[in-house]
C-alpha cells in the first residue's frame, strides 16, 4: 500500500469501528429489552445473555457498517475535491478504491472466520443455558404472565398448567396445579395450594412443584375432594440441551461430517424401499408391507430434509459473509456521486433498497434452499450476484462520469 491507500483505508477502518460498536451496542440493548419484556429475564440472566447474543448478530450487522463506512468516506474525499485532485494528477479513479475493496474483503473473511466456530458455538450455548438456568426461566415467567403451561409431545399423555395469584421472592401465592388426560380431554388432578414452590431436577429431568396448605377439588374445579399439608406434583421437563442441534448449531466440520452421515442414510434407505418394493412384488399376501415402505418414504423425506438443511447452512454462511465485500462495492460509488449532499443522505439512499432487495431474495432463497426445489450452490448466491450486477452499473457510470 502506498500513502494514499494508508491514507484511505486507516479512515475507512476507523469509521467502520466506530459504526460497529455503535451499531451492535444498540441493537444489541433493543434485542436484550425485547426479550426481557417477553420472558421477564432477571440482570443475571441478562448480563449471560449478551456475550453469547453479539457473535450471531455480527453477520448481520458488519455488512451494513462496511456500507455506511464506504460511504461516509469516499462521500468525504469527494466532498472535499481530492477525487478531483486525483484524477487531476493522472490517477485513475478506481486506485482510490482498492482500500474499500481490502476492508469489505477482509471484513467477509473475518466473518467466515466467525462462522466456523465461534457463531455456532455460541448460540448453542444460549440455547442450552434455557434449561441450565430453567428454575429462574420458570419463576420469570409466573412473575410475568401468572400462568405456566406444558403441552404434551408424542411421549407424553398428560397436559400440565400451573397459575398464581402473585410471585414473592421464591414464593407462589394461591397457586393451583392441573394435569388433564390427554385421551380422556379432562383434569385428573385439579390442587389449589395458598403457597408453592418449583424446584428443578435437572438429573431426572422433572419441575417438582411443591404445594402447602391446600386441597384437592373434582374435575370440574367446584368441590373438594381433599385435604393436604404438604405434597408434591411432578410435571416432566424437556431438556434443551438434549436435542440434536440444528445446523445453526454446528461448527464448519461438523456440518461437512453431518452432510456425509445423513446421505449415507439416505442411501441405506432407498436400498431398503427398493428391496421391500421387489419382496411385495413377488408375494400374493403383501401383509404389512405396503404399510412399511409407506414408513420407510416418509423417513426418508424426512431425512432430505435435513440434509437439504444442512446444504443450506453451509452455502448460506460464505454467502453472507461476502455481502459485506459486494456493500463496499455498492457503497463506494454511490458515496462518491453524492459528495455534494451528507454523507446520511448516501447511506440511507443506498442502504434501503439493499434492506428491500438484498435481504428479501436472501431470505427467500434460503427457504428454497431448505425446501431443496433449487441448487443451494447458486441458489444463496443470488442476492449477492444482484448486488455485483448493480455495482457494475455503477462503476461503469462513475467512469464515464
Amino acid at each position: 500500500m502506498g500513502i494514499l491507500h494508508r491514507t484511505i483505508f486507516y479512515e475507512l477502518a476507523r469509521v467502520f469501528l466506530l459504526s460497529l460498536v455503535g451499531i451492535t451496542g444498540i441493537i444489541v440493548l433493543a434485542a436484550i429489552v425485547v426479550e426481557a419484556s417477553q420472558h421477564g429475564l432477571g440482570p443475571a440472566q441478562i448480563l449471560v445473555a449478551i456475550p453469547l447474543l453479539v457473535p450471531s448478530m455480527l453477520p448481520f450487522i458488519i455488512p451494513p457498517t462496511t456500507l455506511f463506512a464506504s460511504c461516509v468516506v469516499y462521500g468525504r474525499l469527494a466532498h472535499d475535491n481530492e477525487i478531483i485532485a486525483i484524477k487531476a494528477a493522472g490517477i485513475n479513479v478506481m486506485h482510490v478504491i482498492w482500500p474499500g475493496l481490502f476492508l469489505g474483503l477482509s471484513m467477509s473473511l473475518t466473518t467466515v472466520g466467525l462462522y466456523y466456530h465461534l457463531i455456532p458455538y455460541t448460540h448453542l450455548v444460549l440455547r442450552s443455558n434455557a434449561t441450565s438456568d430453567a428454575e429462574e426461566f420458570l419463576y420469570s415467567v409466573l412473575k410475568k404472565d401468572k400462568e405456566l403451561r406444558r403441552r404434551s409431545d408424542a411421549k407424553l399423555t398428560y397436559d400440565y398448567e400451573i397459575y398464581v395469584d402473585a410471585v414473592q421472592g421464591r414464593q407462589l401465592k394461591n397457586a393451583i396445579f392441573k394435569r388433564k388426560d390427554v385421551k380422556a380431554g379432562t383434569y385428573d388432578i385439579i390442587a389449589k395450594a395458598r403457597e408453592a414452590e418449583l424446584k428443578v431436577d435437572l438429573e431426572n429431568r422433572e419441575v417438582i412443584m411443591h404445594m402447602r396448605q391446600g386441597h384437592v377439588l373434582d374435575a370440574a374445579g367446584d368441590k373438594t375432594r381433599g385435604y393436604f399439608d404438604d405434597q408434591e406434583w411432578l410435571v416432566p421437563l424437556e431438556k434443551v440441551n438434549e436435542r440434536p442441534p440444528s445446523p445453526r448449531d454446528m461448527t464448519w466440520p461438523q456440518l461437512l461430517q453431518k452432510r456425509i452421515d445423513l446421505a449415507e442414510e439416505l442411501e441405506k434407505n432407498a436400498s431398503t424401499i427398493a428391496a421391500m418394493a421387489v419382496q411385495l412384488s413377488l408375494t400374493e399376501h403383501p401383509g404389512r408391507l405396503p404399510e412399511l415402505i409407506k414408513y420407510q418414504r416418509d423417513l426418508q423425506r424426512a431425512t432430505q430434509a435435513r440434509l437439504n438443511g444442512v446444504n443450506a447452512e453451509l452455502y448460506m454462511r460464505p454467502a453472507m459473509a461476502f455481502g459485506c465485500l459486494f456493500f463496499v462495492l455498492v457503497g463506494c460509488p454511490v458515496g462518491i456521486w453524492f459528495s455534494r449532499s451528507d454523507y446520511l443522505s448516501a447511506f440511507i439512499t443506498c442502504f434501503m433498497p439493499i434492506v428491500f432487495v438484498y435481504y428479501p431474495i436472501q431470505l427467500c432463497c434460503t427457504n428454497l434452499a431448505k425446501d431443496g426445489r433449487f441448487a443451494p450452490a447458486l441458489d444463496l448466491w443470488a442476492a449477492n450476484a444482484v448486488l455485483g450486477v448493480l455495482a457494475a452499473f455503477l462503476f461503469r457510470r462513475l467512469l464515464k462520469n
